[in-house]
């Protein structure tokens, strides 16, 4: 497969501190924007509305989304945004919002600003979108040319979202390393901006890594402090510059290809992205032989709760699911390709029987 190299390093504009949001409306006012849309989420919206900042002189159209980042809704939504002649876009909530927000905005051409709720992706940094299809299983990643316009974070709305999907992110975020690795390992010279996506996916590994258990206990405490700043920092920011500057060989590999396979399965919608992503994290470290880092990831993995396997996830497959989840993840289109072994749906169902073996064993 053919890989390209185009840096899309970082939004516009990024802050990371208490009382950001509050000044959500000056930077509005900076971009000329008057007329503006509100995405936002069901729940995810009650937790983050007493911290939203009454815009007194903007014109704001309110708008809750239906779960799901489909070409249906974003043209739906589109739709609506140009009938009111709106001037920008406000995305509040999670990856999926910061996603659909995103579509919509590369259809009407206009400005992006996103306020995450939550730390378990880094969507609110990167300029693309990952479409799903009506039935919820993953379609595709659409990469824009226009970067983000700005991303707010406020430590508190995140200090209060739910553990499992800072869990989620974690597992998501760690995949940057081995991902990333896998790839630019290969390459015989390393362009600069090669050399800056290495050292954000090592830092990616590093930092959580180190921090994690100290950052989710201040998220048990309520209480913030530097270890959940690393974290959600990590998870959004570090994240986001593996890609941006690294593009194809700092997005996804095995781990992310596995993921999307999996989304084939109904039950494994109940799982958080994030976790299947841990999990197609140690299917590409088999696919690669790399048992002994395996074992040393993990005692972080049980620390903090993530799965290491099909049946910690609850996920028991047949024969036949064994089957259609290695021949998605080995479609030709899927980045597993990227990877230096040669890939077949064989080479990944034996991937993840062994796997299973090996932690039904300890």
């Amino acid at each position: 497969m053919e890989q390209s190299l185009i840096v899309r390093g970082a939004p516009q504009e990024y802050e990371c501190r208490t009382g950001a949001w509050n000044d959500l409306e000056k930077h509005l006012q900076r971009r000329h924007i008057n007329r503006v849309l509100v995405l936002h989420g069901k729940f995810s919206w009650e937790a983050a509305k007493p911290f939203f900042p009454e815009l007194k002189d903007t014109y704001t159209c309110f708008m809750t989304y239906n779960g799901s980042c489909t070409d249906q809704e974003a043209a739906t939504i589109s739709t609506l945004v140009k009938n009111e002649k709106l001037t920008g876009i406000v995305a509040v909530g999670g990856g999926k919002i910061a996603d659909l927000g995103k579509a919509i905005a590369n259809r009407c051409e206009l400005p992006i600003l996103i306020l995450p709720t939550l730390a378990a992706t880094c969507a609110a940094y990167t300029p693309l979108s990952v479409i799903y299809n009506e039935d919820g299983s993953m379609d595709r990643y659409d990469v824009f040319p226009v970067s983000n316009a700005l991303v707010l974070i406020e430590p508190e709305v995140l200090l209060h979202s739910p553990i499992d999907l800072m869990i989620a992110g974690i597992g998501d975020t760690l995949a940057k390393w081995y991902e990333a690795d896998t790839m630019i390992s290969q390459l015989e010279v390393h362009p600069i901006e090669i050399e800056v996506a290495s050292f954000a996916a090592r830092q990616c590994r590093d930092v959580l890594l180190r921090d994690s258990k100290q950052g989710l206990q201040a998220m048990e405490d309520a209480v913030i402090n530097q270890a959940f700043l690393n974290v959600i920092e990590t998870n959004i920011l570090l994240g986001g510059m593996v890609g941006g500057f690294g593009d194809d060989y700092g997005r996804t590999a095995g781990a992310h290809s596995i993921h999307d396979a999996l989304t084939i399965l109904p039950d494994s919608h109940n799982q958080l992205h994030g976790n299947k992503v841990a999990y197609g994290v140690f299917v590409q470290l088999v696919i690669e032989e790399k048992w002994s880092e395996i074992e040393k990831l993990l005692p972080f993995y049980g620390s903090i709760g993530l799965p290491a396997s099909l049946s910690e996830m609850e996920l028991r497959l047949s024969d036949q699911e064994y089957q259609a989840v290695a021949e998605r993840a080995a479609e030709p289109h899927e980045t597993i390709h990227y990877m230096k072994e040669i890939i077949t749906p064989d080479v990944v169902q034996d991937a993840m029987r062994a796997l299973e073996v090996f932690m039904a064993e300890k």
